[in-house]
Parts: C-alpha cells; sequence; structure tokens
C-alpha cells in the first residue's frame, strides 16, 4: 500500500490568504466607517435591492454620492466573502490540519454570510444604533477570528509550536482578564459612538438617549485598566524572560493601545471630527488582531512547549 506524504509546511497561498482574509476584515470596518461619517448609511433605500427594483444606483443628474458609498461598501462584503472562501477551499485541500483549525477556518465566511444579513436590518431599521453596534462587534469578532487563524496556523505536520511558552498562572490569568477588559471597553466605544453625533444619515440619526460624556468616560476608565493590566503582563513576562518573539507581540500590543488612547483623548477635545473617528475605528480593527495575536504568544502550548524549549 502506498504511504502518503504529508507537506511539511503550508502552502505559501494559505498564508498569504489568511493575512488577506485577516486585512480585509479590518478594512470592511473603515469603509463602514466612512458609510456612517459621510451620512450615507441609507444611501442605498432598500436591501438586498439598493433601490425597489435595482441592485445598483440609479443614475441621474440629481444622485448623491452617498449611493455610490453605501454600494462601494456593499460591493466590498463581496469581495471579502471570495476571499474567505479561498481561505475555507485551501486550508481544506491541504487536509493535514488539526480538526478545530479547519473549524476556525469556516468561521470567516460564515460571518460574512452573517453580516449582510445584520447589514441588511440595519438599512430596515433606519440604522438604529444596536443594530449598527451589533454590526460592529460582529466585524470584531470576524478580526479575531481572522487573526486567530494566523497567529495560531499550524506550520508543520507535527504541529510544533515555537511561538508561544507555557505561562505562569498569574500570566495566563492576567491575559484572559484582558481579554475581557478588551472585549468591555470595545463594546463601551461602540456604545459611547451610538450617542454621539455620527448617526449614518441626516434625517435618521437616532442615538442612544444616554450621556455621551458619561460613556466616553466609561470608555476611557476601561482603557487604562486594559493599559494597567497590560503593564503588570509585561513585568510578568519579563520576569518569565518569555521569548523575544512573544515578548516584541506583546509591545506592539503597547504601542497600538496607546496610539489608540491618544487618537481617542484628541477626537474628544477636538469635537469628534470625522476622519479621526474613521481613524480610531481603523485603530480598534488593528487593537483587536494585535490583542489576540498576544494572546496567542502566552497560551498555553498544545504542542507541550515549555519556557525552556522555547527559550532554546
Amino acid at each position: 500500500m502506498e504511504a502518503v506524504n504529508a507537506p511539511a509546511a503550508p502552502h505559501p497561498w494559505t498564508r498569504r490568504t489568511l493575512w488577506a482574509n485577516l486585512v480585509a476584515q479590518i478594512g470592511i470596518i473603515v469603509t463602514g466607517g466612512a458609510v456612517r461619517l459621510t451620512g450615507s448609511g441609507l444611501g442605498c433605500s432598500s436591501w438586498p435591492q439598493c433601490e425597489p427594483g435595482e441592485f445598483t444606483p440609479e443614475f441621474h443628474d440629481e444622485m448623491s454620492i452617498h449611493s455610490l458609498i453605501e454600494f462601494g461598501n456593499r460591493t466590498l462584503t463581496g469581495v471579502l466573502a471570495v476571499i474567505a472562501l479561498v481561505v475555507v477551499l485551501l486550508v481544506r485541500r491541504e487536509g493535514w490540519r488539526p480538526r478545530w483549525f479547519e473549524r476556525l477556518a469556516w468561521v470567516p465566511l460564515i460571518g460574512v454570510a452573517a453580516q449582510a444579513v445584520i447589514g441588511g436590518i440595519t438599512v430596515l431599521v433606519k440604522l438604529h444604533p444596536a443594530v449598527v453596534g451589533v454590526h460592529m462587534l460582529v466585524s470584531l469578532g470576524l478580526v479575531v477570528a481572522s487573526a486567530a487563524l494566523l497567529a495560531l496556523e499550524p506550520r508543520t505536520v507535527s504541529g510544533a509550536d515555537d511561538g508561544a511558552h507555557a505561562p505562569t498562572p498569574r500570566t495566563l490569568l492576567l491575559s484572559r482578564v484582558l481579554l475581557v477588559v478588551g472585549g468591555v471597553l470595545m463594546v463601551l466605544g461602540i456604545l459611547t459612538t451610538g450617542s454621539g453625533p455620527h448617526g449614518g444619515d441626516e434625517e435618521h440619526a437616532y442615538r442612544y438617549e444616554f450621556d455621551p460624556v458619561l460613556a466616553a468616560k466609561a470608555h476611557a476608565w476601561a482603557v487604562w485598566v486594559f493599559v494597567a493590566l497590560l503593564v503588570a503582563i509585561l513585568v510578568l513576562l519579563r520576569r518569565e524572560r518569555a521569548p523575544r518573539r512573544a515578548l516584541r507581540t506583546w509591545w506592539t500590543l503597547v504601542a497600538i493601545t496607546l496610539a489608540q488612547g491618544l487618537i481617542g483623548y484628541v477626537q474628544y477635545f477636538t469635537g469628534l471630527p470625522a476622519i479621526l473617528v474613521g481613524a480610531h475605528m481603523l485603530g480598534t480593527g488593528v487593537l483587536a488582531a494585535s490583542l489576540t495575536w498576544a494572546y496567542a504568544a502566552v497560551r498555553p502550548s498544545s504542542s507541550g512547549t515549555s519556557l525552556e524549549v522555547a527559550r532554546a
């Protein structure tokens, strides 16, 4: 009986496609933000058609740019679906990866399909901030799943993993608490945006009724808790003599967090200009990916890699 030899490493196009998927998942957050910040949320008044009886904007002398912006964002969703489908096909075609990874590879594709429906509901309910918020949360979840695909990708058939180390129970606990706090601060950020001035449409700009200043302060406090946890984890990682790769990942998260904090405070004190709000939305997607990658660097290794082996 002829033996079937599994490849020693993934096909290069698999990793490139995983990167394309992550970039596209973050990119769709930016284009969705552009829809909101330009007041183009109802540029297409219907769904799945753009206008009743028309799947594309109707070109005429009095049409606005809003229709093109909203339709462009919908079109990019299709591109994202194609990339996510290619991810699934490439992972399944190689055939040697663990079952959990193959299942994770389905998440972006299923998520994009769900996002298309949520986006349609968003239009039908005239941009209600709760539905818009769910739309953003699902996008962030897809960014996390896409970053996890890259960070946890088995690079060899044996599953050897030299990118993680065995953390102490305290480090692992604080890392998991950081994930929770990160989720809380992103939810608070979405609620803050939902009470602010950028409703996505000049006529139908439903907003939450609570005080946006209070929401912003709660969001800021969550950020400071997040920063404090980051500092504590870095101190512990230094004491454990964690691998340089893991430390680099965590210092990258620190840099992204500080940049996000700076943008957040500047936009708050300058009256929430659209360009800064858009930059903050981009930063949120990058922060979600970086946080995922940082946790993956200190998670318990499935291959049993110890701190001493990882150092070597």
